[in-house]
């Protein structure tokens, strides 16, 4: 399954009338949109744009927080996480490309709250599968994909973005 680029613009405009219409049910203004390195951020650039947010984007780089850390040691392209403003009590939306096994996103919560106490966070994903190991889900997800275990979803980009399946490294 590959998924081409006419049909990601489709699964983003979908993605942010969805989120546009929770961020009014929920009373939300002016939230802080943040993406998670690097696909998230792709997504989140995207999702921007079409919400026509003022506030400045944010980008987390999970790579110190992850749970396999001592295992797998640090990501060879670390970059540094950007928080542009005080997260204290803001709604964040927080962005990434694929929902697996829930322990980035717990990796990326982690990394927020030490930035500070936000009043909610939002979970929006491109694509979520099956497979999880932590009770996350996704307020908003473009779609979803079931994939047995030896498969894995790979987003390419940033332009144009494409969603690619393959055999598990």
């Amino acid at each position: 399954m590959n998924t081409a680029p006419s049909d990601i613009d489709a699964l983003l405009n979908g993605m942010s009338a969805r989120l546009a219409a929770l961020l009014a049910e929920r009373g939300v203004s002016e939230p802080v949109m943040v993406g998670i390195h690097t696909g998230g951020v792709w997504v989140a650039q995207r999702l921007h744009e079409l919400l026509e947010l003022t506030s400045p984007l944010g980008e987390l780089d999970i790579s110190f927080y992850r749970d396999d850390f001592t295992r797998i040691g640090v990501n060879p392209q670390v970059r540094p996480s950007r928080i542009p403003l005080d997260i204290e009590g803001r709604h964040i939306i927080l962005v990434d490309d694929v929902l697996y096994t829930g322990r980035t996103i717990r990796a990326a919560l982690n990394e927020l709250f030490d930035y500070g106490r936000p009043a909610s966070v939002i979970l929006v994903v491109l694509a979520e599968r099956n497979g999880r190991e932590l009770p996350i889900q996704a307020d908003v997800a473009g779609r979803h994909i079931d994939l047995p275990p030896h498969r894995h979803i790979k987003l390419q980009g940033p332009s144009p973005l494409e969603l690619k399946t393959g055999e598990a490294p």
